[in-house]
């Protein structure tokens, strides 16, 4: 669980400690945290998942209503142009790559998996356009199965609050997955991402207001993110 560090308050807590006591803090904040992209089932998340890439869920959010009017199965997708798709998500970051995305891996999906999204990493992994953290989400909330998706938000929030050394996402996801029960590791997830967005922004951020960076964040930590603000 690593060794002891030293808080905001200059007293030493071990890694696990102070996760146990940010999982406390998520859970008064976010008791019920639900996935923010309106989603269907394991397919309509999957391409809500793909088009957030670069793109706020917000966005999303406004995108998908129009294109699963249109196309809400592989099968109906795949009936669509690539130009077509990227007319209906044309208002998403990197609209002409996630639209070829979108048609190749509904495509694949019909050819390979019988029209199914599979449930495991390696073969969600195959699919175009579907990364790592990608896998993850579907994963743990289409299917139930553990997995922790770090995005550049828990990756910031896992140094700023000393859970995980920050060097990269694959480190910070080894270090979560230590720190907290497998049957959490989704609802950590979302709860830290909301906590990112309402209570501990990346920029312009009062740490000695915030209920988490308050006592978590160290000295060294604030004023490394002060300078790099500046």
């Amino acid at each position: 669980m690593g060794g002891r560090i030293t808080g905001y308050a200059g007293s030493a807590v071990t890694r696990a400690e102070k996760a146990r006591r940010v999982q406390a803090i998520l859970d008064a904040f976010f008791p019920q945290a639900m996935v923010p992209l309106r989603h269907r089932d394991p397919y309509t998340l999957l391409i809500a998942v793909l088009l957030s890439a670069q793109c706020t869920d917000q966005r999303v959010n406004e995108v998908t209503p129009g294109l699963f009017a249109r196309a809400a199965t592989p099968a109906e997708m795949v009936r669509l142009t690539v130009a077509q798709i990227r007319s209906l998500i044309r208002s998403c970051g990197l609209a002409p790559q996630k639209a070829r995305a979108i048609r190749s891996l509904s495509r694949m999906l019909l050819e390979e998996h019988g029209g199914k999204v599979p449930d495991s990493f390696e073969k969600l992994e195959e699919l175009p356009g579907v990364g790592h953290k990608t896998a993850s989400v579907v994963m743990v909330q289409a299917f139930g199965r553990p997995a922790f998706p770090v995005d550049t938000h828990i990756h910031r929030l896992s140094a700023r609050w000393g859970l995980s050394s920050g060097v990269n996402v694959v480190r910070t996801e080894r270090d979560l997955k230590k720190l907290f029960a497998p049957d959490d590791w989704g609802r950590v997830h979302l709860q830290m991402i909301l906590f990112g967005r309402e209570q501990c922004p990346a920029r312009s951020h009062d740490f000695s207001l915030c209920p988490i960076c308050s006592w978590a964040a160290s000295r060294a930590r604030q004023l490394r993110e002060r300078r790099h603000s500046m």
